[in-house]
């Protein structure tokens, strides 16, 4: 069974695609970038600013399919700039402090909206 899943938590899917989808126990998110969900604008600024925000979104979407950060087993983060990689690492590690997920960090040329940053997840989810 396939289910879509969607949250007003976090920043609208602004093409085709959903914000997450449970297929089983396994939910996989789309990425986050970091656009504030309350109002759909951009979050720019520094590097530790953006990173907090695709956090911030991750976590709303993983809640919204019935898991959290702890349950995460895969997560992938998409960089500008390996330069960051240290400062994104810091964040990352207070959202997955115990038993962190399996995890993937590449440099890409562009990202949308021209961010800093973006991560998508794969995580068990309830029920």
């Amino acid at each position: 069974m396939r289910e879509v899943i969607s949250t007003k938590k976090a920043p609208a899917a602004v093409g085709a695609y959903s914000q997450a989808v449970r297929v089983g126990n396994l939910l996989f998110v789309s990425g986050q970038i970091p656009i504030k969900p309350e109002n759909g604008e951009l979050k720019l600024g520094d590097i530790v600013t953006q990173t907090r925000q695709v956090l911030a979104n991750l976590k709303a979407v993983l809640e919204a399919g019935q898991s959290s950060m702890a349950q995460a087993v895969k997560v992938t983060i998409y960089l500008t700039d390996m330069d960051n990689f240290a400062t994104v690492n810091e964040i990352y590690a207070e959202y997955f402090q115990a038993n962190p997920p399996a995890r993937v960090c590449v440099e890409v040329s562009r990202l949308p909206k021209n961010v800093a940053v973006e991560m998508d997840a794969i995580a068990l989810c309830e029920g």
